[in-house]
């Protein structure tokens, strides 16, 4: 059988070992965790500790306070990023004109492809408290004083959850679309025979019809609860917002790269990876028994 399928196995080798390159040989860095890891010592000279690091991240108050603020960011985040794709794409589901409809469509979908970095200049620029569009917006139409939306912790927040819905929506809009597009029309049929209104049919037909796909799209959001977006943070936070807008990853960034202290980091990575692990596991067992959803 291997001679036939050979090609296609010299095909994966590449992606498979990028894979062990990049995901499986860094996994041996996990002995920092448990080590005064020292860079010119290295993992044999380093002093062991044990699990000394993981309890400095449930004492120090900075560390316990980044997780709070991933755990709410990351929160939100998910919450809006499968309510208001599936309202868009019921909204969009109903515009018969096909030209306009895919125009949306294209449209909403296009910040997808672009980098935070580049959104990050834009959101400078349009949300700066003294000459930014939105803030004399606000100020010349509603009398308002102007915003600091990336200097003011409760704003930052928001600013961070509305710039990434914006960003991704449309691309949920689609997966939900394509969902739409699958429901069997017999089912709309019968239900206008029985008197059900649009949003009857909505409530009774669609909604359900979607479950499985919602169902499927927040197990694999909730994967992600203790990713609170490190490209988007990293481009949009500064010092004045560390209280309300540091995140694991940029917190990792700053004590392990910055500060040099890789045992530290390196057990709030492990710390986030086991907690990922559990979610996941937790979810896609609730998945499998609401949507009968498996991978394996």
């Amino acid at each position: 059988m291997f001679r036939y399928t050979w090609p296609l196995h010299v095909m994966l080798l590449p992606a498979v070992i990028l894979v062990l390159l990049f995901q499986y040989l860094p996994m041996l860095g996990i002995v920092m965790a448990f080590q005064d890891f020292k860079p010119w010592t290295g993992f044999t000279g380093s002093e062991w500790v044990g699990l000394d690091h993981f309890r400095s991240i449930f004492e120090r108050k900075d560390s316990t306070q980044v997780i709070w603020n991933t755990l709410i960011i990351a929160s939100l985040k998910i919450v809006f990023i499968i309510v208001i794709p599936v309202a868009f794409a019921l909204l969009l589901n109903e515009i018969r004109h096909a030209v306009y409809k895919r125009t949306v469509q294209t449209l909403v979908y296009l910040p997808h492809f672009l980098s935070w970095v580049i959104l990050g200049g834009i959101l400078a620029d349009l949300l700066s408290p003294q000459s930014g569009l939105v803030n004399r917006v606000l100020h010349d139409w509603f009398g308002i004083r102007p915003v600091f939306f990336l200097g003011d912790g409760n704003w930052f927040r928001f600013t961070v959850v509305a710039s990434h819905v914006w960003k991704e929506f449309g691309y949920g809009t689609i997966i939900y679309l394509a969902a739409l597009a699958g429901i069997n029309p017999s089912l709309y049929e019968a239900a206008e025979v029985d008197g059900a209104s649009r949003l009857q049919q909505t409530l009774y037909v669609t909604l359900p019809s979607l479950v499985p796909i919602i169902v499927v799209c927040t197990t694999l959001e909730l994967s992600n609860i203790l990713n609170g977006g490190f490209d988007q943070i990293f481009n949009l936070y500064n010092p004045m917002v560390y209280a309300k807008g540091d995140i694991i990853d940029t917190f990792v960034y700053r004590v392990g790269i910055l500060d040099q202290q890789m045992s530290f980091s390196a057990a709030i990575g492990v710390f986030k990876s086991v907690v990922s692990l559990v979610l996941i596991t937790a979810v896609y067992r609730i998945a499998h028994k609401v949507a009968n959803y498996r991978i394996f």
